[in-house]
């Protein structure tokens, strides 16, 4: 097919009549032929068809519509105006060729024009001007509107192919745009920021202007359009309802109507959703948006409830953003006053005055807090006895707090009160029971059984919670109230609280135990005041005498203790270069009773240190190490000069800081292999590594060594910090091993290399890509006397075997002192040696 893009001159027709054009390059004989031809262009030539005699002239018939024709006497096929693809894309024609008599010589031959469109139509807006409606806080790219443009131009190509875009919109009170398009389909939706700020309080109109433009949009020679958008902005439907408020238990019929919600967008489908996970939640909601509670409520079981309203449309996707609903369950008076105790007991020292607050009464109301629902009142209805009185007590209405109205108990009267309290609210009622304890006051001291305890000698490393003395003082008060319990304490001797006195409840009996070490060195000797008290306060004009303390001397014998470090865990830090007879670290110990002290070391398995024993300054003895061990620990000793089983010991954790002095190397498991022959473009993966301590990374660099041979035959490519391809320059290598000469340097301070011959192998390949050496066999077979004469060898050895174990065998039978057993074990070896 033949395309003509137009020529930049025009020919007038009688020429090409007229005129043979030998310079024409678009001929050839006739033929059936096709061309394409752009639209537009006007007058010009399209092809030139050869004649070959007895031919002279040429015609042409079909789809010429005026503006295709052919020179008869040059075969010169024209167009003498311009083709229109909108009008018609193909035009057919039948071209001929004739003899000096009209006859046809060849054809007719089928010449099809297909006309190309160029873009020379801009794109229309469907209408003048649009108008559309969106709702305050519509969702985000969410159409409410669509624009719609053509195209005449073909469809098929980017000439019809259209892009709307918003140009402006008026007015614009933001940095971003409220509204947006799709820029294919031309649907209108609020953006991100409209859906946030439209608002028809303070906006209600708004003017887009909306262009199309054609060429997808993507080149400036593209025709543009445009329309005026009008958009209306209204209040939005899709609001969330005041807060719900419903009466607990009540008895209409439900489901019962308690709220309604409408969405911005028609045909939406209503649904709610739980923000708390409820085993059941007791709402509903139609397709009008009509919001139910489906069942009575209970405040006391769930004051209020939390949920969302959210629409979606067919496909299941959200609409509207969802809705906050709050539902507050309101109290009604449906429960009772509840007794916090079955029985509330209160004791009541016989010697309270009047007016003294003796307890609380305790209730409970399950209603609203802080209503008249759960409002209580207190009201004593019985005191039994009702001796010497019968209003001895009396409770605060609104309380529940208990007084003595008088000084009026006495426990020899009456040692027990029972009260029997009623406790409203607005509705219900309930009885609570009072038991009232009349005590004894406590106006007797506890008295010691001895007021000197004389001493006791303890050693000072009794351990601690050590019984080293029982003490005992009696109280003439109630048995098993605060008035007579007694409480021990040291009241002078012991600033630091080294002992500390136990009280047996049931007997009142003290135990003096050790609270703290002791230390002769310190206090050798203790001595101690002892008081005894009561955890109730004592009657006004009764006071603690004398009769309430006691002394008691504690002397602590010294005892030999091993020597005392300063430190549990020495620690030092030197580079693993340093010279032998380096300072490392000092350790410290002293001895409590002024020995003088030796030092040692224990566990220095490596011989790297040594302790001088008088001033325990540990120094290194021979060459260091890290990447033998980094972290060297041994036990630093310290004993007695005088003693030497008296001893303690402490820790040193020495470490060891790296210094480069490993050189790199080869990190490979297995030397690299090449199969050969070669196919060119193979490679083989090598790693470095370095026993040094790496802070941060390793970094290595790879180079061949400097000779020719190695230079012609490898190549070396770094890969990475640790990696790099060693790569064989050609292929014509023989297939053996060949030693390559590497050198590896670190990035240490200073650096190390390493030269490394690489043993690098040519083999065959196995079909798995592995290396197959084949493994060297002699060639020649045994001969068939040489497999005889083996065989028989190796029979006469079993039979020996066989023999001697027989003649052993019969020699144990002979000897009666043998066991059974061991014949057993003869016969079982006898199988299994044959």
């Amino acid at each position: 097919m033949f395309k003509l893009c137009g020529l930049p001159f025009l020919l007038i027709i009688h020429l090409a009549m007229c005129q043979n054009l030998g310079d024409l390059h678009v001929s050839g004989p006739l033929k059936d032929t096709n061309f394409s031809i752009p639209e537009g262009g006007g007058v010009r030539f399209i092809y030139q068809f050869t004649s070959e005699p007895p031919a002279v002239s040429f015609r042409a018939t079909g789809e010429k519509d005026g503006i295709i024709d052919i020179a008869p006497r040059t075969g010169i096929l024209y167009l003498n105006g311009s083709l229109d693809w909108e009008t018609k894309t193909v035009h057919r024609l039948q071209v001929e060729s004739l003899d000096e008599k009209g006859n046809i010589v060849k054809g007719p031959y089928t010449v099809t024009i297909y006309v190309e469109d160029i873009n020379d139509n801009p794109p229309e807006f469907d209408k003048p001007k649009y108008t559309g409606v969106v709702r305050q806080n519509s969702r985000p790219g969410k159409p409410f509107m669509y624009v719609h443009a053509t195209d005449r131009d073909d469809p098929t190509t980017p000439h019809a192919q259209l892009t709307y875009s918003i140009f402006h919109h008026f007015p614009n009170p933001y940095p971003e745009m409220l509204f947006q398009i799709d820029n294919v389909t031309g649907a209108i939706s609020p953006s991100k920021m409209g859906s946030y700020y439209l608002d028809p309080q303070k906006q209600d109109t708004f003017t887009l202007v909306v262009t199309v433009k054609d060429m997808a949009g993507m080149t400036t020679n593209a025709f543009t359009n445009s329309a005026d958008v009008i958009i209306t902005v209204k209040e939005s439907l899709w609001k969330a309802p005041p807060t719900v408020r419903i009466q607990e238990n009540s008895t209409q019929v439900h489901p019962v109507n308690i709220s309604q919600v409408h969405s911005n967008e028609p045909d939406v489908i209503y649904d709610l959703f739980e923000k708390e996970k409820l085993p059941r939640l007791p709402f509903s909601i139609d397709q009008d948006g009509v919001i139910y509670v489906t069942e009575p409520l209970d405040r006391e079981e769930k004051d209020s409830y939390t949920f969302f309203v959210v629409t979606k449309d067919n496909m299941g996707e959200l609409v509207d953003k969802p809705l906050h609903i709050h539902v507050i369950v309101e109290d009604i008076n449906d429960n009772p006053p509840v007794c916090q105790q079955a029985i509330t007991v209160i004791e009541v020292q016989e010697n309270e005055g009047g007016g003294s607050n003796i307890g609380t009464l305790f209730a409970t109301d399950m209603d609203e807090k802080d209503t008249l629902n759960s409002r209580l009142q207190f009201k004593i209805q019985s005191q039994v006895p009702d001796v010497p009185e019968s209003n001895l007590f009396f409770i605060q209405p609104d309380t529940g707090i208990l007084q003595l109205t008088s000084r009026s108990l006495n426990k020899r009267i009456a040692s027990n009160y029972s009260l029997k309290v009623l406790v409203t609210d607005a509705v219900f009622q309930t009885i609570c029971d009072v038991q009232i304890h009349v005590i004894d006051i406590n106006d007797r001291i506890p008295i010691f059984e001895k007021s000197d305890y004389d001493s006791v000698t303890v050693a000072e490393n009794v351990p601690v919670g050590t019984v080293i003395l029982e003490i005992q003082a009696t109280d003439g008060d109630e048995p098993d109230t605060g008035s007579s319990y007694i409480i021990y304490q040291v009241k002078e001797g012991d600033p630091n609280n080294t002992f500390i006195i136990e009280t047996d409840s049931q007997t009142n009996r003290g135990f003096v135990k050790i609270n703290k070490a002791l230390d002769f060195e310190t206090t050798p000797v203790y001595n101690l005041v002892i008081n005894a008290t009561n955890p109730e306060p004592l009657v006004p004009g009764v006071q603690y005498n004398s009769s309430s303390l006691t002394l008691f001397k504690v002397f602590v014998t010294n005892v030999d203790e091993p020597p005392v470090f300063h430190k549990t865990v020495y620690k030092g830090e030197v580079s693993e270069d340093v010279p032998v007879n380096t300072l490392v670290v000092t350790v410290e110990a002293y001895d409590p009773e002024g020995d003088t002290v030796r030092y040692s070391l224990e566990g220095d398995k490596r011989k790297w240190l040594r302790i001088d024993s008088t001033t325990g300054q540990i120094y290194t003895a021979s060459v260091l190490d890290r990447e033998q061990q980094e972290i060297y620990t041994v036990d630093v000793v310290a004993s007695e000069l005088n003693n030497a089983y008296q001893k303690s010991k402490a820790i040193l954790m020495l470490h060891l800081r790296d210094v480069n002095d490993n050189p790199p190397r080869l990190a490979m498991d297995y030397p690299p292999f090449f199969c050969h022959p070669l196919s060119g473009g193979e490679r083989a993966l090598i790693q470095a590594t370095d026993a040094d301590q790496q802070w941060y990374y390793s970094t290595f660099s790879f180079s061949l060594m400097n000779d020719m041979n190695t230079r012609n035959n490898w190549e070396i490519s770094k890969v990475n910090a640790t990696h790099a391809y060693l790569s064989p320059k050609h292929t014509n290598f023989e297939e053996k091993v060949y030693n390559v000469p590497i050198i590896i340097n670190d990035n240490g301070k200073p650096p190390l290399e390493s030269k490394i011959n690489l043993e690098v192998n040519f083999c065959k390949c196995s079909s798995e890509k592995s290396c197959f050496i084949e493994v060297q066999r002699d060639n020649s077979w045994p001969s068939t006397g040489q497999a005889i004469g083996t065989l028989i060898g190796v029979l006469l050895v079993i039979g020996f075997i066989i023999g001697g174990v027989f003649f052993h065998m019969k020699y144990k039978q002979k000897n009666e002192k043998k066991s059974h057993q061991k014949d057993v074990k003869d016969k079982s070896e006898l199988n299994r040696l044959a």
